[in-house]
């Protein structure tokens, strides 16, 4: 057995890119659209990781998705956690939850599908301003 993706609906494919591929980092790998079905499928992963695969599901025909309990985020190591706060923070991004550790953080999604960001290897030095920036909304 081995594993090949998360999928996630989406409510606007344009939207969701921007904050996947765009803000994240994510690059798309493939896409399969179905007339018949009325829905785009997109394949996204990290550079140099295709193996981890998130895709997005878009139906065509608009629907109001609920978040339920029994899916708590997507994860992702990054090299440099404070740079990447910056640079989502630069395309608009509400840090919900700060690096105050120099460790962790999370943001959401367009869909508000929890994305938490871990630091790789040790935890960065706390600094300012993430060790004095509140959380912001639900993460």
């Amino acid at each position: 057995m081995r594993y090949l993706h998360t999928m996630v609906r989406v409510t606007d494919l344009d939207e969701s890119l921007k904050f996947y591929c765009d803000a994240l980092g994510l690059r798309e790998l493939r896409r399969y659209e179905n007339e018949k079905g009325r829905f785009t499928l997109v394949f996204l992963a990290a550079p140099g990781n295709d193996e981890a695969q998130v895709e997005l599901t878009w139906n065509w025909d608009a629907e109001n998705y609920g978040i339920g309990r029994a899916f708590g985020h997507l994860a992702y190591e990054v090299d440099d956690i404070y740079a990447t706060c910056r640079h989502l923070m630069d395309r608009g991004i509400t840090i919900n939850r700060p690096p105050r550790d120099g460790r962790m953080a999370f943001i959401r999604s367009p869909d508000r599908i929890s994305v938490e960001l871990l630091q790789k290897g040790a935890s960065l030095p706390v600094c300012e301003p993430w060790v004095s920036m509140p959380n912001s909304g639900e993460w």
